[in-house]
């Protein structure tokens, strides 16, 4: 906990997702706009963050639908290029997530410096993708291999678009990944993007890992952001910041000022 409230300099981070738009080789990509059109709308949806005052943000690959669990070199490199591009303007950390690979998101990290990472790293679920294995201890052992061991690892243990092939419940396997895979902070998430995990589970997660951080990791909005920092450590938002609440929509800078002024309050100003 120490080293997670160092690294943010507050209490409760929000952490908001920079949502690229779809990189080359997906089925999404905008070949005329290409590389560029990337770049510059990630700068909008930067700027648009920073005005709002968000306390970190974080770069993922939401738009390369469908996902993969093990991604192609060139989406790494993209990110990394794209990220690269943007990295001056950074007043905040940063953190980084290649979906759904947690290898590619630990080589990201390293390439772009970025201070956090989320993924998949535990467990065996059923998914849209096909069988989904955590790969925590090839990812920890590529970390060390890479040199980027400060790097915080937050540990998504509900995963999105998928059901566990596990018995045990979200608090029993949050508790087991940081016991066995060495993981520094806990997300929980809800069934989709965009979708809020239950509250009782959030909630039963953090009685269960007092002093571990722990996150809200999807779906929270502004008339439910209160709520969820009385129980957790922080959110990761990002449909709630976007044009008409649309998860591929740029970032509304009113509604993100608007959320960052709601969570301000719920932290006591």
């Amino acid at each position: 906990m120490k080293t997670f409230s160092k690294l943010f300099r507050t209490n409760k981070p929000i952490i908001a997702m920079v949502h690229l738009r779809a990189l080359p080789g997906t089925p999404l990509y905008d070949a005329d706009g290409g590389v560029e059109g990337i770049v510059t709308a990630a700068r909008h949806d930067v700027s648009a963050l920073l005005s709002a005052g968000v306390d970190a943000v974080m770069f993922g690959n939401e738009n390369d639908r469908p996902y993969e669990l093990q991604v192609d070199v060139a989406t790494t490199a993209t990110m990394a290029y794209v990220i690269g591009r943007l990295r001056p303007e950074l007043r905040v950390p940063f953190g980084v997530d290649v979906l759904w690979d947690p290898i590619s998101t630990i080589a990201l990290a390293a390439a772009t410096r970025a201070l956090f990472v989320r993924e998949i790293f535990t467990g065996l679920y059923g998914s849209d993708m096909g069988l989904w294995e955590g790969r925590a201890a090839r990812a920890l052992r590529y970390r060390r291999l890479l040199g980027n061991t400060d790097t915080l690892l937050f540990y998504n243990v509900s995963a999105e678009f998928a059901s566990p092939l596990d018995s045990r419940t979200v608090p029993e396997r949050a508790r087991s990944a940081l016991f066995s895979s060495l993981g520094d902070a806990i997300l929980v998430s809800g069934a989709i993007t965009g979708e809020e995990p239950p509250l009782d589970t959030l909630r039963a997660v953090k009685e269960l890992l007092p002093a571990i951080p722990v996150l809200a990791n999807t779906g929270v909005r502004h008339d439910t952001v209160a709520d969820v920092l009385r129980v957790a450590d922080g959110v990761i938002v990002g449909t709630a910041l976007k044009v008409d609440g649309v998860t591929w929509n740029p970032v509304d800078a009113a509604r993100a000022k608007g959320f960052m002024q709601e969570a301000v309050r719920a932290r006591g100003g």
